[in-house]
């Protein structure tokens, strides 16, 4: 007997700049065809940064992994036709051509991009405490170091004190981004 089907994660290739298009297009689809026991989530991996530009910062929008989104669905043929010839899709990662269907995204890895961009309902365990020094991984502090100041558990983000403009400034960095200094 053949293994049955199980909802699994695909990653598939969008033009650039048309992510969200894209994933309005394929949830529109997925109502008029009834594919909503086939496809479930259709996910632009989008996180807020800030950016400083002349000493001043702000809030931005950017897409973690641009022309591409990531879609949870079991594997049919109908459900992969539909995704594939949905308007501003090229196809998707991990397919060998010819008709092959693609593999699915580790699950592993794709829980660390779900908790990055906060859409897990799984916790991140940590491996530091307040006071303890931290290396940022990600974002606009990329490899800065700083010292936890506060955790929230629940929203599985720390207060870390960073050196920004010869002073020291609180920052809000997701424990996902975050990792014991050497």
């Amino acid at each position: 007997m053949a293994d049955e089907p199980k909802k699994e994660w695909y990653v598939v290739n969008t033009y650039a700049g048309h992510e969200n298009r894209v994933k309005d297009n394929l949830e529109k689809r997925m109502k008029t065809m009834n594919l909503e026991n086939n496809l479930f989530q259709i996910v632009v991996a989008e996180e807020t940064q800030i950016e400083v530009k002349n000493e001043k910062s702000k809030e931005v929008v950017r897409n973690i992994f641009p022309g591409y989104l990531f879609v949870e669905m079991i594997m049919t043929d109908e459900a992969w036709y539909v995704v594939r010839n949905t308007q501003g899709v090229t196809g998707f990662i991990g397919s060998s051509g010819g008709g092959a269907k693609p593999f699915p995204v580790d699950q592993h890895e794709m829980e660390k991009i779900l908790q990055r961009i906060g859409q897990s309902d799984k916790k991140v365990e940590v491996q530091f405490k307040v006071g303890d020094r931290v290396k940022i991984m990600s974002g606009p502090f990329a490899n800065m170091e700083g010292v936890v100041d506060s955790m929230n558990d629940s929203t599985q983000v720390a207060t870390v004190l960073i050196i920004l403009f010869g002073r020291e400034t609180p920052t809000d960095i997701a424990y996902i981004d975050l990792t014991p200094a050497l």
